[in-house]
């Protein structure tokens, strides 16, 4: 699998324009499905004060509006940087079938964004992350598992 360089360029410009009007930060995102582009998404943590409105996430909401669906399978997605953990985990959740990227994650840290230390916190033990993580009511909370395994008109994904 290759890509197509014109969506990566899109997504690239995307990411300055971002920058150049004063919305956010350096990163732009493509959404294709069929050769067509589906949606797109930049980074807007600043200008809506949402840390998860990373441009790969604001791509995913955007397609997953545009096509009616949170099931992105037989989308590809191109991200003017290598997605950091959290952009990572939504493509996945997505099911798109490609991530394709301009800038490494070392690019991105040697420009302020590095989210290295992310990396490491996953492969962490709860009880040695940086933020406390404790488990609490479980007995209580897994009421909620038992009454969607008997919803009758769930949705899996």
């Amino acid at each position: 699998m290759q890509g197509n360089p014109i969506f990566m360029e899109k997504a690239i410009a995307l990411a300055t324009e971002n920058v150049t009007s004063g919305r956010g930060g350096p990163f732009g995102a493509v959404i294709v499905r069929d050769g067509q582009v589906v949606a797109t998404g930049v980074n807007l943590v600043a200008a809506t004060n949402d840390p998860t409105a990373h441009a790969e996430v604001t791509a995913i909401r955007n397609a997953s509006t545009a096509l009616a669906t949170f099931d992105l399978a037989g989308c590809e997605i191109y991200s003017s940087c290598e997605p950091c953990p959290m952009c990572l985990a939504a493509i996945y959740w997505s099911r798109c079938d490609a991530i394709f990227y301009g800038n490494t994650s070392t690019d991105a840290a040697a420009a302020g964004f590095d989210d290295a230390f992310l990396y490491e916190e996953v492969k962490l033990p709860l009880s040695q992350r940086r933020i406390p993580t404790i488990n609490l009511l479980r007995e209580q909370a897994i009421s909620n598992f038992e009454a969607w395994r008997k919803y009758a008109g769930r949705i899996d994904y």
